[in-house]
């Protein structure tokens, strides 16, 4: 597998990104969650990269990439993953996102339709609800609960990025969690999305509910859903053989054409 990596400008950040796979396959974008890497992806990298392009970039603050002075809201993530795919001169391309990578994937969709040939979440939310439990969860969390809890993640984003601050990463990451305007969650947006889209979430999923999956389904014009049996919200890394032929079969079906 080729791999080409760089950095790009925008809005005041440095924003690292890989481009691997398949160099003259379909474009297919890669979009990790919130306080992690690219590096969460690649477990399903093997089931993509032979005949899809991966396009991988590491959210600003995130991984490699350098947070800068703007508040981070899905708005903004958005914003910078246009910008590198106009930087990349890619037009049309498929979405792989995971968490809150799905999430700016539904706002892609949903404003950009022509681009984007298909969409493919993974414990995704599309609104959000202040009082539910998952949310008032993730408002008590801490950069030292994250730092116990996923240990490894939190030593590669300090060995790699070029200017570390963890809980300051933290907290810029929960103001774009709970954004409640325009530039958060799409919302009504999704009505929007018009391409195929693969909506998927683990059994146990804390954050993502069933009933919230089965609600956007219903919202969305071309939708098939899978629900993964015995796994929690990062089922593409407790599961990645189904996850990964779930998305390869889904993609062979509706990607780039």
């Amino acid at each position: 597998m080729m791999k080409k990596s760089d950095y790009i400008e925008v809005n005041g950040s440095k924003l690292y990104f890989e481009i691997s796979g398949n160099l003259e396959g379909e474009p297919l974008l890669m979009l990790h969650g919130g306080l992690g890497s690219m590096n969460e992806l690649k477990p399903v990298h093997q089931y993509l990269a032979e005949s899809h392009r991966l396009i991988s970039m590491d959210f600003r603050g995130h991984g490699s990439s350098l947070l800068g002075s703007l508040p981070l809201s899905y708005q903004l993530y958005q914003q910078d993953v246009q910008a590198l795919l106009d930087h990349l001169k890619i037009d049309r391309y498929s979405i792989f996102g995971f968490s809150d990578g799905g999430i700016v994937g539904y706002r892609l969709a949903a404003l950009e339709p022509s681009r984007v040939s298909c969409l493919i979440t993974l414990g995704s939310q599309w609104q959000v609800n202040l009082d539910d439990p998952s949310m008032q969860l993730l408002a008590s969390l801490t950069a030292d609960f994250w730092r116990s809890r996923f240990p490894d993640d939190v030593a590669l984003y300090q060995s790699i990025n070029p200017e570390p601050d963890f809980p300051r990463l933290v907290d810029a990451v929960k103001n774009a969690w709970f954004d409640t305007t325009v530039s958060g969650y799409p919302n009504h947006l999704v009505a929007q999305i018009r391409c195929p889209t693969l909506v998927m979430r683990g059994d146990n999923d804390f954050i993502f509910s069933l009933d919230e999956a089965a609600l956007l389904k219903e919202k969305l014009a071309c939708c098939s859903f899978a629900n993964f049996p015995l796994a929690a919200h990062a089922a593409h890394q407790e599961a990645p053989d189904i996850v990964g032929a779930m998305i390869k079969r889904f993609i062979d079906k509706h990607g780039v054409q």
